[in-house]
């Protein structure tokens, strides 16, 4: 059973292309600063696809 539904692939997809563009920004409503890591890009990708309701399993706590 796959994990990660085809919707969090694609918003994860997003926002790495944003984050290689250098368009891409942290914090509520991107008001944080320029994202840099790799890493940090693909746990935006993932919370935005969570956020749309995508399959996502929910964040370690």
């Amino acid at each position: 059973m796959a994990r990660y539904g085809k919707a969090a692939s694609q918003s994860v997809e997003s926002a790495m292309r944003r984050e290689k563009r250098g368009t891409l920004r942290s914090g509520k409503g991107g008001k944080g600063g320029k994202v840099t890591s790799r890493k940090q890009a693909i746990a935006i990708g993932l919370s935005e696809a969570r956020k749309k309701g995508g399959k996502v399993p929910r964040k370690k706590s």
